[in-house]
């Protein structure tokens, strides 16, 4: 189920436009905490069921709601699931994935949020991947932190179950 030149070109456009509303973003929000650690292991848990946060509009005005519906049907090919009023979210089912493979069959055309996952939840202040994905976060000036655990008197175990929660671990 490949994308045709045409769809591609709406979705390089569409890129383009999450590119540069992203990097505006990271620059007025305050600087990074988090750097990403590991890489993907093709779990495939993130592309199973993407969830689009949306801004209230698109909650509650039908005509809103079934315009970003649909584009994520017809231009990036997901399935509407459910909504989640609490935490202003669309859940899909992406049928670009091989489920089998963990692989996606538009990888070249894949959308903005799939090309910057995880590295979006970076930009929160206790990002929460997935238990299964291969990447994790790195809290960036960890360093000194980290040498202060190493010099409490601690258990093993202890400083590095801390280690681990507070992002330390590379």
């Amino acid at each position: 189920m490949r994308d045709r030149w045409l769809k591609r070109a709406i979705k390089r456009v569409a890129r383009v436009r999450y590119a540069a509303d992203l990097k505006l973003t990271r620059m007025i929000q305050r600087r990074r905490i988090y750097r990403l650690g590991g890489a993907c292991n093709r779990c495939g848990k993130c592309c199973r069921m993407p969830m689009v946060q949306v801004f209230p509009p698109f909650l509650y005005l039908k005509m809103a709601r079934w315009w970003i519906i649909t584009w994520h049907r017809r231009i990036n090919g997901f399935e509407f699931i459910r909504e989640d009023r609490k935490e202003k979210t669309f859940t899909f089912r992406c049928t670009h994935l091989d489920i089998r493979t963990g692989l996606c069959d538009a990888y070249e055309s894949r959308p903005g949020m799939c090309r910057d996952y995880p590295r979006v939840l970076l930009d929160t202040t206790d990002p929460q991947l997935f238990d299964t994905c291969g990447y994790y976060p790195v809290l960036i000036n960890g360093k000194k932190l980290s040498q202060a655990l190493d010099g409490l008197d601690l258990p093993e175990a202890k400083r590095e179950d801390l280690k681990r929660r507070l992002y330390l671990v590379d």
